[in-house]
């Protein structure tokens, strides 16, 4: 009679211990308070990801709020040019960036032709050798080369970009006067450059993923039929990681477009409409880092900057929406 009531009380205790863990997918028992721990550390982590989006929400309506103000207080079409009436009572069109002038210019054009005229070399020149760098990772490099080479590739990105911007500017534009004797001493080619050094270890590491996420199927398909390994990379591996290479330069560009330090100290700064890339130009982001700190908050001159800042913020987030539906895509497919 001892013994029976022992061992129920045992199987009672047992089922007491079962109630208190439950098994993992593997089987392993997990007490509660583990699991505890576990559910405050995902709650923690979820409460800082919320936080931090509110903050960045919270960004976006402060600059849509101030910016969309200069519609009202400059004008779209001002934004665009700028009539000036001259002595003989004709009517001059000018497309300057001219905010501290007497008659003051808010004409974007130069601005925008700044950029351009940085971003899309900067971008060409960085296709180049990032694919190139991608390449060589993923189908040449034997893995002790490729362990070391990616990390500091991804580690020559993480360089500030006022030291880039810095070099750029002494050493950089006068190697450049001395050897080619340009317009401008700091002009958008040498602004390029500087931004080639911070968008081509974006580029080549993403390369290298892509290429790397092709199934090796491919490679054994294109040797059993006798091409070379140049043959199997330029016909087979490249174009069937186009859609990851092609991402990499669309966030390679928007890393260009938003760049400022670098435009800021190897431009020159001169708001030009040009197509010469050694003539001094002048940038958004530039226009904005050198101006906001001088100019009266609640003029117009005030609400243009934030208003720039939508442009940039609406060409920035397209550039990322559309490699983030490439690259989507490409998740699906199994291939990145």
């Amino acid at each position: 009679m001892v013994d029976t009531t022992k061992s129920v009380d045992k199987i009672k205790n047992e089922d007491s211990e079962l109630s208190k863990s439950e098994s993992s997918l593997y089987g392993k028992k997990i007490s509660i308070n583990v699991r505890i721990k576990e559910k405050i550390i995902e709650y923690f982590f979820a409460a800082n990801g919320i936080v931090a989006l509110v903050f960045i929400i919270l960004i976006f309506v402060f600059l849509f709020r101030e910016g969309i103000q200069a519609l009202n207080n400059v004008g779209i079409l001002d934004f665009i040019y700028f009539d000036q009436i001259q002595i003989d009572k004709s009517v001059q069109r000018l497309y300057e960036w001219y905010p501290t002038s007497s008659e003051e210019r808010y004409s974007l054009l130069p601005l925008i032709v700044g950029t351009l005229l940085t971003a899309i070399p900067a971008t060409l020149i960085s296709t180049f050798f990032g694919v190139a760098a991608g390449v060589y990772l993923s189908e040449i490099s034997n893995p002790k080369a490729r362990e070391f080479l990616k990390p500091m590739i991804e580690l020559f990105a993480s360089i500030p970009t006022v030291v880039l911007g810095f070099l750029m500017l002494v050493v950089g534009a006068s190697v450049f006067d001395d050897l080619f004797h340009p317009s401008n001493r700091l002009n958008a080619f040498i602004a390029a450059l500087g931004l080639s050094f911070v968008i081509i270890p974006i580029i080549a590491s993403m390369t290298e993923d892509a290429l790397r996420s092709i199934p090796n199927d491919l490679r054994m398909a294109s040797y059993g039929l006798g091409a070379t390994k140049w043959q199997t990379i330029s016909r087979v591996i490249i174009p069937a990681g186009f859609s990851g290479v092609s991402a990499s330069i669309i966030l390679g560009f928007g890393r260009a477009i938003g760049e400022t330090m670098i435009v800021l100290m190897a431009a020159g700064n001169a708001s030009n409409i040009t197509t010469d890339l050694f003539l001094s130009v002048r940038t958004m982001t530039a226009t904005i880092a050198a101006e906001m700190g001088e100019v009266s908050q609640g003029s117009d001159h005030y609400y243009a900057l934030f208003f720039i800042g939508i442009i940039l913020f609406t060409i920035t987030f397209f550039l990322n929406l559309i490699a983030e539906i490439i690259i989507n895509k490409m998740r699906k497919k199994n291939i990145f």
